[in-house]
């Protein structure tokens, strides 16, 4: 699933390189399952309720599962542990549970290999054989070298939940930086290489947090990171002074440099980048997750300090590249689809910016290589590639397999090729070698098993939401189903932070398809998919639009006889899992199962935790007014459960070393969810171990976790599953 709340990060280039999408194998069916008619729940866990009462705005609030927010109490692991064998429990007696583990394992077991990119003499590429936890990094000195590890994260740790959180080279390509995340945590450690020799040089770095790695020559590198809270637990007490350093190689971390931040410049999110050339070390700024401050400093110049191109955060630019002095960036000022303008660093501000490539209706994310731009709009939530000269001329369209999702145009000046991927629904994801100069595109790698996508489709439709608003979806299917009001409907959505679901290809996604299922994914406000005002319509006051036009869209899916109530399931993830939430709370008749997974779900207090403070600006807070108080009350999954209510089956999913949405907001709705339903619909919730918010969680979690989801839903809607093998 996708992560809004990282928007303020720097990515690394690398991290960027997108992973063949999975396909799967189709053979003959061997034998129906079908689901138990008389499963036993046992009974839920006697959560302790406390007297905690808070005064909003003289709104008293009882939160009686409060102290389910310490994650350090051993209280709290008991009733974990005790929730987690009620749902194991439960999820046994599931007579294809493992015949579904095996099919999705199948389906996962070919060889994946991602873009190679080249650094210094070698050229590397990401690659995992089949089953393995972690992707392994790999390495060849030239085109017809020999292939060797450079960097195995399955040898991190025992059990494959120590994972590679991304890596940064030095422009020479002789040194590199690489991060590890533990157990899913957003906290890193950052281990430096030789990477000739492939060994570790200085000392290892700890507490790093939300945060690239950029390269000064081979001198050292900067960072970005919080102290690690005194007081409280490192996995859910508030961080929020972010602070930029300058690491140097061979240097104590104590000694490391502040360049920004701290109490001279508080901030809650710093990232740092350079410019290819090194001549400028650029600075993003912000205290929410829209909207950015940008600095520069001319590293050229040794007594240079710090230059403001944009001094507030009501819009979002970064510099996407430089000519010397000469300035591209990209900028929301007076643009909401976003535009490419140019500037000199002698007068950055906006005063003096010139536009490059105009807005225009669809949404802007624009890249560089080979000395061109790319310019790679969404139009309708898919994409359109234009490739452009330095001086803003068009110089081609680029054309595109289809309908989807085209992505990595981004290569260093003096590259002649780049590797972009593309994929939808219904087709695995392939790499393509793109020749710069001529704009033509040649099949670089495709998924190494059979799949035969004309047996399938996916058709994108616009419906009406509550208020009249027109909004798209994809809905994808085989070909041939009947549209009788009875197909298993998975209905995915997010609609927030700005973030555009664009199609992709999903091996878990293969198992309800090939079952005779329906997978529909609708682009509601909140999201990024029509820009700025897309955005904004979806935010604060305004954020019921968004449940809206999720419930609007589970509607036109019934009435259009895709489904009906009774075999339509909801899912999301993190800011998805409070869409969940919402949309189960306030039409729980409409849906028959509900995936709330690590989600935002006591909209009082989420600003209290970690970074949480960040997401005001889609949110509000309970603190800002008793009107913004009101609003996040009357919808906020928490507190929106009443007592004596059918609620759908759910499985509410969240992880132990979640620290970006704590697990606590998972904890508290499962509790209450389990003391106020009503009916027979089980109430689970599935936690799991040194995991965290879904990065780098192992592949053996993954096929566990979604064995479970598909498992779960096929019970509770009394379908029998067919065995694939």
């Amino acid at each position: 699933m996708r992560n809004a709340l990282e928007n303020n990060q720097i990515m690394n280039r690398n991290l960027g390189i997108l992973l063949l999408a999975i396909s799967f194998s189709a053979c003959q069916q061997q034998k129906t399952m079908e689901s138990k008619k008389d499963m036993l729940l046992k009974p839920y866990p006697q959560t302790e309720k406390i007297d905690q009462n808070d005064n909003y705005f003289g709104t008293v609030v009882n939160d009686p599962y409060r102290w389910l927010e310490d994650d350090r109490s051993e209280k709290t692991k008991k009733w974990v542990a005790a929730e987690n064998d009620v749902t194991e429990d439960y999820l046994a007696q599931i007579p294809f549970r493992e015949a579904m583990r095996q099919r999705l394992e199948n389906l996962w077991n070919f060889e994946k290999v991602t873009a190679p990119f080249e650094e210094g003499e070698y050229i590397y590429y990401y690659k995992n054989d089949g089953l393995q936890n972690q992707y392994v990094l790999y390495r060849k000195k030239g085109q017809d070298g020999k292939e060797e590890v450079f960097l195995d994260p399955n040898k991190f740790s025992e059990d494959g939940t120590t994972s590679l959180a991304g890596v940064s080279f030095s422009k020479d390509g002789s040194l590199v930086a690489y991060q590890i995340s533990e157990g899913g945590s957003d906290w890193r450690k950052v281990i430096v290489l030789d990477a000739a020799k492939n060994q570790v040089i200085g000392d290892t770095l700890i507490d790093v947090k939300f945060s690239g790695l950029a390269w000064q020559g081979n001198e050292g590198f900067y960072y970005s990171s919080y102290d690690k809270p005194k007081d409280g637990s490192a996995l859910s007490a508030m961080t929020d002074q972010h602070k930029l350093y300058f690491h140097k190689l061979n240097t104590a971390q104590a000694k490391d440099q502040l360049i920004f931040g701290g109490s001279t410049t508080p901030r809650r999110y710093i990232g740092a980048s350079l410019s290819e050339d090194e001549r400028f070390l650029i600075v993003s700024a912000a205290n929410t997750t829209s909207g950015n401050e940008l600095y520069l400093k001319d590293l050229a110049d040794a007594n240079a300090g710090f230059i403001t191109v944009v001094d507030n955060m009501e819009k979002n630019h970064y510099i996407i590249d430089n000519d010397g002095a000469k300035l591209f960036i990209y900028t929301e000022l007076n643009a909401p689809n976003g535009k490419v303008v140019t500037t000199e660093f002698a007068n950055p501000t906006s005063a003096n910016w010139k536009d490059l490539i105009k807005e225009t209706d669809q949404v802007l994310s624009p890249s560089t290589g080979g000395g061109k731009i790319f310019a790679n709009y969404l139009k309708d939530a898919t994409s359109l590639v234009k490739q452009y000269d330095r001086s803003g001329k068009l110089e081609r369209e680029i054309d595109l397999p289809g309908l989807g999702t085209a992505a990595g145009f981004g290569a260093k000046q003096k590259d002649k090729d780049l590797y972009y991927s593309f994929t939808n629904y219904v087709n695995p994801g392939t790499i393509y070698k793109y020749d710069i100069a001529s704009g033509k595109s040649d099949v670089y790698k495709t998924s190494a098993i059979k799949f035969d996508p004309s047996q399938y489709e996916s058709k994108q439709v616009f419906y009406t939401s509550k208020d009249g608003t027109k909004v798209p979806m994809i809905i994808t299917y085989k070909k041939g189903i009947t549209l009788d009001g009875t197909n298993p409907t998975m209905l995915y959505g997010y609609g927030g932070f700005n973030v555009s679901l664009t199609p992709a290809f999903s091996t878990s996604n293969v198992m309800l398809l090939e079952q005779g299922g329906v997978y529909a994914v609708a682009n509601l406000r909140g999201g990024g998919e029509y820009g700025e005002t897309w955005h904004l319509a979806g935010t604060k006051m305004k954020k019921q639009n968004v449940f809206d036009d999720f419930i609007a869209a589970a509607e036109y899916l019934i009435s259009e006889k895709y489904t009906s109530s009774d075999r339509l399931a909801i899912s999301g993830g993190s800011n998805g899992g409070l869409l969940v939430g919402a949309a189960m709370t306030q039409r729980p008749e409409l849906f028959k199962v509900a995936f709330p997974a690590v989600g935002v779900l006591d909209m009082l207090r989420y600003h209290k935790f970690t970074a949480g403070a960040g997401w005001a600006f889609d949110y509000g807070t309970a603190d800002d007014s008793k009107e913004m108080f009101d609003y996040l009350y009357n919808y906020s999954p928490y507190h929106a459960l009443k007592s004596g209510t059918a609620y759908p089956a759910t499985m509410v999913t969240t992880a132990d070393h979640d620290d970006r949405v704590v697990p606590a907001h998972s904890f508290k709705f499962a509790a209450r969810l389990q003391e106020y339903n009503k009916g027979d619909n089980p109430v689970l919730i599935r936690i799991d171990t040194k995991a965290g918010h879904g990065a780098g969680k192992s592949t053996a979690m993954v096929i566990a976790e979604q064995t479970d989801k598909w498992a779960f839903m096929f019970q509770n809607m009394k379908l029998n599953y067919k065995e694939i093998k």
